[in-house]
């Protein structure tokens, strides 16, 4: 039986933790060079086990954070990222799993990234940052796992960008792992989802604001990563999700400024207005350069990287692996989901596929919690 996920008014629960960081020397990258020292910036719930082996990693996606849960406001689906889904007898269960969440490698929410400031010359990385990808920040947690007493993984879950990283822990590190999930993500992102990061990344680069990436703390191309976050925007809806909610409707709330603050031509739309005030809230909490180098790590992404073939990757997983699609994701169409998740059947690995039936698009992860209870129930 499916536990409902009940949204109702928030009771007083003291927190149960903050944001820690940890440290270690040094990483070799999957791309060539070397990078150190290095720190990640975590979150966790619940308490480990004695044989270190009841732990969940939650495993964020693009522009998220350590932050998915907040017990303090355990019904607020607006004050952590997944908070619905986390604490005692929701799916992710904290009375019976000790649940970690960091911030990626190449974030901007503790760990170290483009904004982090360079040891060698006291100033920010910028685009002297070394390009990383989904296999780097996978290898960085993994010393994570290690330095906070995990033995095995029950699970390792995630979306999107997330969902890559779940995928690459379930090939790279398969004793390590009981079950996985891979939400709305594939072995590899299609042309077209490069084509889209490339245009936002463009974007960012072509304001002047950006500098070469050398703009100093707290400034930078807002412009830039504005649009860049409306067209992401863009690709994380679906075209019924959109004309539901806005329709060809005019402006219906309080406007917001227009990255470019140019006049609207002829009046301004709802949908509009809604891209204005998703691009103005990324610049108010994330920094430019980090998003150039997450969404290229995104790009590079390739399950099979250093083995033989795809085949030879897949073949690799052991654990018992839940593949989930989006009816209405165009960024990771569920058909390229359903497809990865019978070739590692085909390969006598122990894969599940199901789908959200969702309009909500690439974006339902986050927004379906009955059903996305529902998906986790079947692992945990």
């Amino acid at each position: 039986m499916v536990a409902k996920v009940q949204i109702t008014q928030p009771i007083s629960i003291t927190p149960e933790t903050q944001k820690k960081t940890f440290s270690f020397d040094r990483l070799s990258l999957q791309q060539g060079g070397v990078l150190g020292p290095i720190t990640l910036a975590y979150e966790t719930w619940g308490t480990l086990n004695a044989t270190g082996t009841n732990a969940i990693l939650i495993t964020h996606a693009l522009t998220g954070d350590a932050h998915a849960h907040d017990p303090a406001r355990p019904y607020d689906p607006k004050a952590a990222w997944w908070n619905p889904l986390i604490g005692p007898g929701r799916p992710l269960d904290t009375d019976r799993y000790f649940i970690i969440c960091s911030n990626v490698l190449g974030g901007c929410y503790g760990s170290t990234g483009a904004a982090s400031i360079d040891p060698r010359t006291g100033r920010p990385y910028g685009m002297r940052f070394p390009v990383i990808t989904i296999h780097d920040m996978v290898r960085a947690q993994r010393k994570l796992i290690d330095h906070l007493g995990v033995k095995r993984l029950e699970l390792v879950i995630g979306g999107s960008i997330g969902g890559q990283q779940a995928l690459c822990w379930s090939v790279l590190y398969p004793e390590l792992i009981s079950k996985t999930a891979v939400i709305a993500a594939t072995g590899a992102l299609t042309a077209q989802g490069i084509a889209f990061n490339e245009v936002a990344r463009q974007a960012i680069m072509a304001d002047p604001d950006w500098q070469c990436g050398d703009y100093a703390p707290g400034k930078g191309p807002t412009t830039g990563l504005s649009i860049a976050r409306m067209l992401a925007m863009i690709t994380y809806q679906s075209e019924a999700s959109m004309e539901h909610r806005f329709g060809r409707n005019t402006l219906r709330r309080e406007a917001v400024s227009s990255p470019t603050s140019h006049p609207d031509l002829g009046g301004r739309f709802d949908v509009e207005n809604y891209l204005y005030y998703q691009g103005e809230a990324l610049v108010r909490r994330f920094d430019a350069n980090c998003y150039l180098y997450l969404s290229r790590a995104m790009d590079l992404f390739d399950i099979s990287a250093g083995f033989p073939s795809l085949e030879a990757a897949l073949r690799r997983i052991s654990s018992k692996i839940l593949f989930v699609g989006i009816t209405s994701d165009f960024l990771f169409p569920a058909a390229r989901v359903q497809a990865l998740a019978d070739a590692v059947r085909k390969l006598g690995g122990n894969a599940i596929y199901t789908e959200l039936d969702s309009p909500c698009g690439h974006d339902a992860f986050l927004k379906e919690w009955q059903q996305m209870s529902a998906v986790i129930t079947q692992l945990v």
